[in-house]
């Protein structure tokens, strides 16, 4: 058997879960959807109300629910009431994890109102939001004043806080690093009720570098400001075909955005946005955008696409054309751009409704695209969630650039599963170190895409039902992701922890940095009133006991190991 091909597998067994998998589209048609559009909707009007006040009146909305935050947290007792979350409803979370830890017993904080645009400052490129902004509503405020986010998460749903204790990348990463490389300051309530302003140069510079993925563990964030850049009206966007085996095709994605001569800072050199999509082991779609003007994209000869209507074909669809036809260009409006792959979550849509990439659905019933993901989740029930654990795959894989093509390998090998999505990312080289750093020394190596300040790495996207659960046969997915857990850590990847997890502790703390993130735990008095983020990501269900006794037990031997280098 070669390095590539998959191991045989026996068949597996249908049970009932299967059926009820495999016609949950009639629950998703009838149920999920009108209730998806009506809240959509709904959300739209409360953005447009937003929207309509004064920022005078928003910020004075603001001032008044932060007291409320902090006049909360103060009513707890620490020896009676359970460790700090927020009240949001376990499914909410766009995440693929279980939010297990709220079914211990904890102290809610009511975050909810906290959804407005505070300020777009177009004299200083910022724009203050509150945590629960999401994506599809600071496009609608910023695009039209030809400005954007630096970096913008393709899915609407996506919310500022997500993006920052979490995880967030899009294709201008490459050029802006992740989400909340580009947040200048965070607004931050700290568990004795301090509300304090952390900024990379002020004193509290330790814990702004400590807040990305930390997954709302140090404090309870109210407000970021975001860096704006400056855009055009559309995007440019070449569709290039590569073909050839896995490491060509990973050449061809790194080709496609990172000069050979190192010019990585050259804008003439460098697109606007990139992804690549890879549709099977030997064929993949590049492509490579960048902002354009009204005047150009209507010039005679140039073919405008505006993707975003509903009876368009599925973006991954669209590209996928490339392989045939061969490289072509055309011109997307810039909004409709950034959520391109909304419509149909990247192509997890098939999944859901088999036939909702088919013309006479797109017309008839694609208005009502997409589903929300928390309703998806709050209608699924505890079978079918453990049934996506073990049959289903929705995981990043965050790789430096130079070893994309041993990931597709590993992806291959461990899962054959297609498509895959491919987005660059730099990884900075920071003051400190934080709990995602680059590999020690990368710069003396001046590989393709790296420069001097920052590390290119390249997010594997891994989001599908897995070959061998296609054709019918055993998957074990709890071992799956243990090996690709495995395979990160021996090579200086990250896991984002929005994603099913099987890490021990011990390896979680080999996978990540704890050192900056516990001495802000300690500094800030988040031990004993946040839960540790291990145990916030950790699968399965945490007693109020178990999350107890790791409080008390943060300093001994899950970190003795953090220090040490992986080969």
């Amino acid at each position: 058997m070669s390095d590539l091909e998959a191991p045989l597998r026996p068949k597996r067994k249908k049970i009932w879960v299967d059926y009820f998998v495999n016609f949950r589209w009639i629950i998703v048609i009838f149920v999920v959807l009108p209730i998806s559009f009506t809240l959509y909707f709904l959300t739209y009007l409360g953005d447009v109300r937003s929207v309509w006040k004064s920022y005078e009146k928003r910020q004075k909305e603001h001032d008044e629910n932060v007291k409320k935050v902090v006049k909360r947290l103060k009513q707890r007792n620490p020896s009676k009431d359970g460790l700090v979350c927020t009240a949001r409803k376990p499914y909410i979370a766009v995440g693929m994890r279980n939010v297990d830890y709220k079914r211990a017993r904890h102290f809610e904080v009511d975050l909810s109102a906290f959804r407005n645009i505070l300020e777009i400052d177009q004299e200083r490129m910022i724009a203050k939001c509150e945590p629960l902004v999401n994506m599809g509503q600071i496009t609608r405020v910023t695009v039209p004043m030809n400005l954007a986010l630096a970096v913008v998460a393709e899915l609407d749903d996506l919310t500022v806080g997500g993006l920052i204790n979490g995880y967030g990348i899009e294709g201008s990463s490459h050029k802006y690093g992740l989400f909340a490389d580009t947040v200048v300051a965070y607004e931050i309530v700290l568990a004795d009720g301090r509300v304090v302003r952390a900024t990379k140069d002020n004193e509290y510079s330790d814990l702004f570098y400590a807040i990305p993925w930390s997954q709302g563990t140090l404090g309870l964030l109210v407000s970021a400001e975001i860096k704006l850049i400056p855009i055009k009206e559309y995007m440019k966007l070449t569709y290039t075909p590569v073909k050839g085996n896995l490491k060509e095709l990973a050449q061809g994605y790194i080709d496609s955005f990172a000069p050979r001569d190192g010019d990585q800072d050259n804008d003439e050199k460098v697109p606007d946005f990139v992804e690549t999509m890879i549709y099977n082991p030997t064929e993949a779609v590049c492509m490579t955008g960048r902002y354009a003007s009204k005047e150009e994209a209507k010039k005679k000869g140039n073919k405008i696409n505006e993707v975003g209507w509903w009876f368009k074909p599925w973006f991954y669809q669209h590209a996928e054309k490339a392989l045939k036809k061969g490289e072509f260009v055309e011109y997307i409006p810039t909004r409709e751009y950034y959520h391109r792959h909304t419509r149909c979550l990247y192509w997890e849509g098939k999944l859901i409704l088999p036939f909702a990439d088919q013309w006479w659905f797109r017309y008839t019933l694609g208005w009502l695209m997409p589903p929300k993901v928390s309703l998806l989740k709050a209608t699924q029930g505890e079978a079918i969630r453990n049934y996506y654990h073990e049959m289903h795959v929705i995981q990043d894989m965050l790789v430096p650039l130079y070893k994309v093509g041993d990931a597709l390998e590993f992806v291959h090998r461990e899962m054959e599963l297609y498509p895959l999505w491919l987005c660059p990312h730099k990884l900075y080289k920071l003051p400190c170190k934080t709990m995602i750093y680059p590999e020690p020394g990368f710069e003396l190596h001046r590989r393709q895409g790296d420069t001097h300040y920052a590390q290119m790495y390249t997010d594997v996207g891994v989001y599908y039902a897995p070959g061998p659960v296609l054709r019918g046969e055993q998957f074990d997915g709890a071992e799956a992701v243990r090996r690709l857990e495995s395979w990160l850590i021996e090579n200086h990847g990250f896991q984002p922890q929005y994603a099913v997890s099987e890490l021990s502790e011990k390896s979680f703390w080999k996978m990540f940095d704890a050192e900056l993130y516990e001495q802000c735990r300690r500094k800030y008095g988040a031990v004993g009133t946040f839960m540790s983020v291990y145990y916030k990501c950790k699968k399965g269900r945490k007693t109020e006991k178990e999350v107890q006794e790791a409080e008390q037990a943060h300093l001994e031997t899950a970190y003795a190991e953090v220090d040490m280098p992986v080969d």
